[in-house]
């Protein structure tokens, strides 16, 4: 802080004055200025503040760093502050310590603040243990459990071990006793597990805790400094545009002065051309001017006069209108209460204006000291008017005088200054002042009028005013209250205006008004007030008021504001400070201490002027009567007054100089009275100014003296001397700064020099006198004592500073000889020291008048402590050594202090030794050690020689300890290949110390190997993904360890090769899935791993907000719903007023408890009962999603590895694994709120299209909403172009809150689970929509295959059939039943060639014969419809033929989803007219009848027999396979049926073959010749051939045979045999 002000002081002192010489430019810059300083004050404030807050806060935040087991490091930092801060204030007070007792010449609020930091230390001792002890404490409760633990598991493997055996054994008994055993120590083994997790958890949770605060802290320190930074800114802004407004106001001065010389350039050209008086001219046109400006300065103030009168006779006049129409009754005036008033405001204002006479003379008289504006005979009448009045006044009643000192006070305020402005100012001219406004009488009748008003507002008050009355109290006090207090307008400068708001705040119990009354009399020239009267203010409500401040005069005014309340009147006091000068001394005596002769001593003393007004400030000694004292004894030193060269010169008194007479002091003081003083006086010219003395250099004037002064013996310095005027010593005398100027709010350095010439005691007064006539001059004093020594030491104390152990330091002590004989010195350093510390030489020769050095030696050992005694302090670590320098001959000696701060140099790491455990190669493994510096000196230090498997952080291990400051150390090792490491770091400090740490680790090589051990996923919005992908890699092929690096853990055995599988261990609340998360990579093979983030809100807090919100709801439907009965109870009739009260305190009174209880009663919803689907939980869901605020969150994956297969039954179960082998993946997953959600189908980003038939497609439309404040552009990510999922419908665009509708297809293409990512993408995330679809081939089972034939019917009539179809897919099946004969293709299919012309191969026709009615012969129910997935669905097919054809057919086709096709059936029916049927061979027909249709026998014809069927044909082939050796005979079969139709149910049906003699010949045999069949029977005829003898197989055997068939009519079929042989080893044709 001294730096600080030092430096400031000397910019003041260069700060030269404004180069502006007129008047007005000042005035109008002064204001520029203002705005600058009060930022410089204010940075000077923030500068303090942080000097005061630095320390504490660094305390505290040094007091909570790290963790709970680094607490002592942590208050081991805030000694290092304590002590720093101890350390600046010694070297602040080093100049105190003059000797050996310098520590009482401190000073006393120094050393209670050492004292305060000591204790301090002391209690922060106390705490550090105590912290250490608590942190022990947890330790060892900790390693107890952990240790109970590993007991338990030992004991749990021995009684496993003893279970196995007596299993074997059979031993019930003890078996049961183990079990039992087991079940105990497994139930205390979870107990210690659980106790160790909750000690583990407490550790966390204030390791939390202070982590917190630390953050807590540092965020104040940066607002800390932002507010300096701003503070600095905002000063260097401010100086920046004053600069520029200066500049420009210069650059418009120097413009118009040159524009004004240009003008008079012209105009004297112009006179000088019409031969005029260029001179005379030009004089009267400035006077025109000027006679102009002031004629419209004089018209503008007469205009702003007659404004203000008018507009205070309005006021005036609506005031008396107010009160006189609220106030109804009025009180009479007693006479003699106006004698006694008026005889009072007559005196005071007799007293006011002789007061104001005297004033206005005295300034008029300074600046007109030739002209007198008061005659003598004025200035007696008013001395005799005086003199009436207190004639008068002595008359006056006492009681009468006996007034309050509030009426008083205010009485004397009012006569302060005149109504009206000017009467005072000192440029005015009295003369000018007319006599209305001087006379006296129109004076006092304006104070009676006023005093008129007041009492009839007294007297009207009682009428108006209201109490405050609460429960039966009157409450009493202030009704308003202000913000602030008080109105004050400080610093100010006239001509500025000025402006401040204040606040007016209803205090008091109902509701209340104000009103402005006005302001104090003196005070309305000055102040105008603009508010608006807020009407009825409730309790706590507050209104604005602004006060605008003028000032026209320089002085400090004092009034208040008065407003009338309905409680009654209050007032808010306003103070108006002008600028002044606050000027102190940080002390009144400056004490020199004792110095040899002939040494030059300098201190300072601090100026400091408080006030915004600077003024010249000169330093003299104190004036006397010219005489000066000096003693000189022998036993005591006797005291000296010594004064400045200038003290002895006479100043000449000037009548107009500003700077007033000091009090004049003598002082001349003997400590023995006994002995003789000497006088000496000096006599000094009285022309000599001050001037002249003040330019000669105190330097100068003090070498002089010096020079002049005889050297002095020792011999004789007891005895008396008696100086010569000329030879007085000056020996306390000023610096070079004698006079100059204090700014505002600066300071200034005076420098006292003290020159020893003469033994004994020294004392100077000194006066500070200012131009400034309100500033007090100030006085000081300085003291000091001469010791005459023959020798002495330049520097007696030598401070060797901050020193180490056993480190030596040298320095160089010079002695300086005034004798004029060589002396011989002897150098002594005390016992107790003589270990550590050394003169060289020890004894020596100073010549005469020469200088002499010595060579100091200090090298500290470490037991200075214990040899330095009271010499060194433990606690301050200060060591004051005595020297002595013995003159041998004189038996006198001088006393040299050597003064240190004796320190350590030792470095602390802790802990000494690390234990790094177990680490793979493909890892680092990280241990923190602190580095604490035991010395108070910073130490620089640095881990040299490190292995190129560790590695130091921070800096790499290169840094620098602050005194006693703690450094936490990360120790990162990384195995390179597998073995066991003992290896030690060593430390270096900056002086070659070396400090070692212990390490140990064991390497491990795993079987496997990760590509990647760190993912650091994007930024991912909640319900968006992030996929990241790596390897599993066996690279180990080999068990040859002197080609490559094989797997092992340290020095163990190598891993054998083959398959090695893992596992990755994912935490259950973990938003990352691996997959897979189990696998087996092959030799010299790797796996590929999918790593997904999904972030998502967890279904506890979405419950928790859900609940939260319904019962929020149902208290305000509870709250809606007891208003409403509120309201109908009450009724509408009653006033708005009435209502409101009552309605309000009924709520309150009645209801509340009520209304509780019942919201306390009723349940409320349980988290666990809300369903997902709900609308509660998915409201919850937005609204948390909408208000995420984002979180980082960092994972550790562990990955076990083991060798060998992992059985897909077990699992890893069957495989032995170590945990040394274990690869760790660490994820990174910042999550941050999405810019996009979705709001359809209750938000979820999953699209499932559910089961979809093949090639079938499906659209679904998803909404999706822009939740941010910005505008969106939307990208989408490319679907795969062969898969089923396709985006129909994208979306650009979008609006900040609006949403808009995607539209996506679903077309599979297989039957199997489809699953597809839509990354919807924004500048900042993305939003990820997860597609799933299932395509199912569809898939059904039809009861009949592919022909369904009908049979035989007989025309006209129907027969119906059933076949079933059943669903065998998993979806709904969509279908239709589609006929060829009723396809809208068939006409077209007809005209092609009829299907009898070509082969029967070729045929594709299906549909036969139809009906002639045109109605399809062939129908089916239902045609459409769905058969759900599992089920069945019935067909009924009904036949009905209307002629007679044996040909009629159709093809129905089962169609699903309009699309494919899915079974085929082919219809085929014969229709009949007769009852009987032959069927089989090959019909020698055509299966298409003829156009001309035929028509049907009539009933009639058919019963008489007159018409018969013409013969029908029919072939049968037989071929006989000759060649095998049992032969066989050719067999074929001909069936014969009966139609069951009621009908023709009477009808006997008989049939027979005619001419079968000849077959029988050629060898075909026939079963029934003949035979009788019943209605609904058909008859299979089996005919057989075998070639006769004579047959030649190259020539086919053809017979005929008739068939009769006799039903209703008689039908003839004419039977074609044909038999041929065929060849077994031939194929036939």
């Amino acid at each position: 802080m001294e730096d600080n002000e030092i430096s400031y002081s000397k910019e003041e002192e260069q700060r030269s004055p404004l180069p502006f010489p007129e008047e007005e430019e000042k005035e109008d810059k002064a204001g520029q200025f203002s705005n600058v300083e009060e930022h410089w004050e204010e940075y000077k404030r923030e500068e303090e503040f942080a000097g005061v807050g630095k320390m504490g806060k660094k305390d505290a935040s040094e007091e909570v760093r790290g963790k709970s087991n680094i607490t002592s490091g942590a208050v081991g930092k805030r000694k290092v502050c304590l002590l720093k801060n101890i350390s600046g204030r010694l070297e602040s007070l080093e100049h105190y310590l003059g000797d050996v007792n310098n520590i009482q010449a401190m000073k006393y609020r120094d050393r209670i603040c050492i004292l305060t930091l000591q204790k301090n230390l002391k209690e922060l001792n106390d705490v550090a243990k105590e912290k250490q002890l608590v942190v022990q404490k947890a330790r060892d409760k900790l390693s107890t459990c952990q240790l109970r633990i590993k007991m338990l598991a030992k004991q749990l493997e021995c009684v496993d071990i003893e279970i196995e055996k007596e299993e074997e054994a059979g031993n019930v008994a003890a078996l049961s006793r183990l079990q039992a055993m087991h079940r105990r120590l497994c139930t205390e083994l979870e107990k210690e597990k659980d106790f160790e997790l909750k000690i583990a958890l407490t550790l966390k949770e204030n390791i939390r805790q202070q982590h917190e605060k630390n953050a807590k802290e540092e965020v104040e320190t940066q607002e800390h400094m932002e507010r300096r930074i701003q503070a600095v800114l905002s000063l260097k802004t401010s100086i920046t545009s004053n600069r520029e407004k200066l500049q420009t106001l210069q650059v418009w001065n120097k413009a118009m002065a040159f524009e004004a010389k240009q003008q008079e350039m012209k105009m004297r050209e112009a006179i000088l051309a019409e031969g005029g008086n260029v001179a005379k001219e030009i004089f009267l046109h400035k006077r025109l001017l000027e006679h102009e400006k002031e004629k419209q300065a004089f018209r503008e103030q007469q205009k702003s006069r007659k404004i203000e009168i008018v507009s205070q006779i309005l006021q005036e006049k609506a005031s008396i209108h107010k009160q006189r129409k609220s106030h109804s009754r009025t009180k009479a005036i007693k006479g003699g209460g106006k004698l006694e008033d008026s005889l009072l405001w007559r005196m005071k204002t007799w007293q006011y204006i002789e007061k104001t006479c005297k004033h206005s003379a005295g300034a008029i008289s300074q600046v007109f000291p030739q002209k007198s504006w008061c005659s003598p005979s004025a200035c007696s009448s008013a001395g005799e008017r005086t003199a009436s009045v207190r004639e008068i006044a002595e008359k006056i009643p006492h009681e009468v005088l006996c007034e309050s000192g509030e009426d008083k006070e205010e009485r004397d305020k009012t006569l302060v200054e005149p109504e009206f402005p000017g009467l005072w100012s000192q440029e005015c001219d009295l003369h000018k002042i007319s006599r209305e406004e001087t006379d006296p009488k129109q004076l006092a009748t304006r104070v009676e009028k006023k005093e008129i008003f007041e009492k009839k507002m007294e007297e009207f008050k009682p009428g108006i005013l209201h109490k405050q009355i609460l429960s039966g109290c009157e409450r009493k006090g202030r009704t308003f209250y202000s913000k602030p207090s008080c109105i004050h307008f400080k610093d100010f400068d006239v001509g500025q205006v000025y402006k401040k708001k204040i606040v007016l705040i209803n205090a008091s119990y109902g509701v209340n008004f104000c009103r402005l009354v006005g302001i104090s009399e003196w005070l309305k020239d000055f102040i105008s007030i603009h508010f608006d009267p807020p009407g009825k203010m409730s309790a706590g409500m507050s209104c604005e008021i602004v006060v605008t401040f003028k000032p026209m005069i320089n002085e400090t005014l004092e009034g208040e504001v008065m407003f009338m309340a309905q409680t009654g009147s209050f007032s808010v006091p306003l103070k108006c400070t002008a600028k002044r000068c606050i000027l102190a001394l940080d002390k009144e005596l400056i004490d020199f201490g004792s110095h040899v002769v002939g040494e030059t001593i300098s201190r300072t003393i601090n100026l400091t002027n408080s006030g915004a007004l600077g003024t010249r400030f000169k330093v003299q000694t104190s004036a006397g009567d010219s005489s000066s004292c000096r003693a000189a004894a022998k036993s005591s030193p006797g005291r000296m007054v010594t004064r400045h060269l200038s003290d002895y010169i006479t100043e000449k008194k000037v009548s107009n100089s500003p700077v007033t007479s000091v009090v004049e002091k003598e002082e001349q003081i003997c400590p023995d009275h006994s002995e003789e003083v000497t006088y000496c006086v000096t006599p000094v010219e009285q022309q000599r100014t001050e001037m002249s003395l003040s330019s000669c250099p105190t330097e100068q004037l003090g070498q002089d003296v010096l020079n002049s002064r005889s050297d002095l013996d020792t011999d004789n310095a007891c005895n008396l001397v008696e100086l010569s005027p000329e030879e007085t010593p000056v020996e306390i005398m000023l610096g070079k700064v004698t006079e100059g100027e204090v700014g505002p709010f600066s300071s200034v350095k005076l420098q006292i020099i003290f020159v020893p010439a003469v033994p004994g005691d020294v004392r100077a007064e000194f006066v500070i006198t200012f131009d400034n006539s309100d500033c007090k001059p100030l006085c000081f004093s300085a003291i000091g004592v001469s010791i005459d020594v023959p020798v002495w030491v330049c520097n007696p104390n030598i401070d060797l500073k901050i020193c180490m152990y056993d480190r030596l330091y040298q320095d160089c002590i010079v002695i300086q000889s005034r004798a004029k004989t060589t002396l011989r010195l002897k150098f002594e350093v005390c016992k107790e020291l003589s270990k550590h510390m050394e003169l060289l030489p020890k004894t020596g020769y100073i010549q005469a008048q020469s200088s002499f050095s010595v060579q100091l030696k200090f090298l500290p050992r470490h037991s200075l402590p214990e040899d330095a005694g009271s010499y060194f302090n433990e606690e301050t670590r200060i060591l004051e050594v005595p020297v002595t320098i013995l003159i041998v001959d004189k038996a006198k000696k001088v006393n040299v202090t050597v003064h240190a701060i004796v320190t350590t140099s030792d470095l602390e790491i802790s802990p000494a030794q690390i234990n790094f455990g177990y680490c793979t190669i493909y890892e680092a493994v990280q241990a923190n050690v602190t580095l604490t510096n035991k010395s108070i000196l910073p130490q620089e230090f640095g881990f040299v020689g490190l292995p190129e498997f560790v590695e130091i952080q921070p800096s790499d291990g290169l840094g620098i300890l602050l005194p006693l400051e703690s450094l936490r150390l990360d120790i990162i090792f990384k195995a390179n290949k597998a073995k066991e490491y003992s290896f030690e770091l060593t430390c270096k400090s900056e002086i070659n110390r070396q400090f070692k740490l212990s390490c140990k680790a064991v390497g491990v090589h795993p079987p496997l190997e990760l590509s990647h051990s760190l993912v650091q996923f994007a930024a991912t919005a909640l319900n968006g993904v992030s996929t990241a992908t790596l390897y599993v890699m066996n690279s180990h092929v080999s068990v040859n360890h002197f080609t490559h690096a094989v797997p092992r853990i340290g020095n163990g055995e190598v891993a054998p090769v083959g398959p090695t599988s893992f596992e990755f261990c994912v935490p259950e609340d973990c938003p990352v899935t691996i997959t897979p998360s189990v696998g087996t990579v092959l030799p010299g093979k790797k796996s590929l791993i999918q790593v997904s983030f999904r972030p998502t809100l967890s279904d506890q807090l979405i419950r928790e907000e859900a609940v939260r919100r319904l019962c929020r709801a149902a208290a305000t439907g509870a709250e809606i719903q007891k208003r409403k009965e509120d309201e109908k109870r009450e009724g509408k009739k009653l006033s708005i007023s009435i209502t409101r009260q009552q309605s309000s305190r009924q709520l309150v009174r009645d209801g509340g408890s009520k209304y509780l209880t019942s919201l306390h009663s009723s349940e409320q919803p349980k988290s666990e009962e809300l369903k997902p689907d709900s609308d509660a939980y998915m409201a919850a869901q937005a609204f948390l999603m909408r208000n995420f605020s984002g979180r980082f969150e960092k994972y550790i994956i562990p990955c076990f590895v083991a060798s060998g297969h992992i059985d897909e039954k077990k699992g890893s179960q069957n495989l032995s694994y170590s945990p040394y082998n274990t690869l760790y993946l660490e994820l990174h997953c910042p999550a941050v709120a999405p810019s996009v959600v979705v709001t359809s189908d209750n938000g979820k980003n999953t699209v499932n299209f559910g089961d979809v038939a093949v090639g079938h497609r499906t659209l679904k439309q998803i909404t999706i909403q822009n939740i941010s404040p910005e505008k969106l552009e939307l990208g989408f990510s490319v679907l795969n172009p062969n898969g089923p999922f396709l985006l129909v419908r994208p979306v650009g665009m979008l609006e900040p809150g609006e949403s808009k509708t995607l539209i996506i297809s679903f077309c599979p293409n297989e039957n199997k689970w489809f699953f597809e990512m839509l990354d919807i993408r924004t500048a900042k995330t993305s939003l990820t929509l997860s597609m799933t679809g299932h395509g199912v081939m569809p898939s059904i089972v039809c009861s009949v295959g592919e022909v369904l034939d009908m049979g035989y019917v007989i025309a006209r009539e129907k027969v119906t059939s059933t076949f079933k179809i059943q669903n065998t897919s998993t979806l709904t099946l969509r279908y239709s039943i589609q006929l060829d004969s009723l396809s809208s293709t068939r006409d077209k299919d007809q005209q092609r060639l009829p299907s009898f012309i070509t082969s029967s191969l070729q045929r594709t026709e299906f549909v036969g014969t139809q009906n002639y009615n045109g109605l399809s012969v062939f129908s089916i129910f239902p045609t459409e419809g769905e058969i759900l997935a599992g089920k069945s669905q019935d067909f009924i097919v009904t036949f009905s033929p209307d002629h007679e054809s044996l040909y009629y057919s159709d093809r129905l086709k089962v169609v699903l989803f309009s699309k494919k096709i899915a079974h085929v059936i082919h219809l085929k029916g014969a229709a009949r007219d007769h009852p009987m049927f032959v069927e089989g061979g090959i019909p020698l027909d055509v299966p298409i009848e003829s156009l001309a249709g035929t028509l049907p026998m009539s009933s009639q014809g058919a019963l008489k027999g007159e018409v018969q069927e013409p013969v029908k044909s029919i072939l049968l082939i037989l071929e006989y396979i000759e060649g095998e050796s049992s032969p066989v005979p050719a067999m074929t079969e001909l069936k014969i049926g009966a139609i069951q139709t009621a009908q023709f149910a009477s009808k006997n049906m008989e049939f027979s073959f005619d001419g079968l003699s000849l077959l029988q010949q050629k060898g075909f045999a026939i079963d029934f010749v003949k035979g009788t069949i019943k209605p609904g029977q058909v008859k299979c005829i089996s005919v057989s051939w075998v070639p006769p003898a004579d047959f030649r197989a190259d020539d086919p055997l053809l017979e005929t045979a008739l068939l009769t068939l006799k039903s209703d009519i008689k039908e003839s079929y004419q039977i074609l045999f044909m038999a041929k042989v065929v060849s077994a080893y031939a194929p036939s044709q």
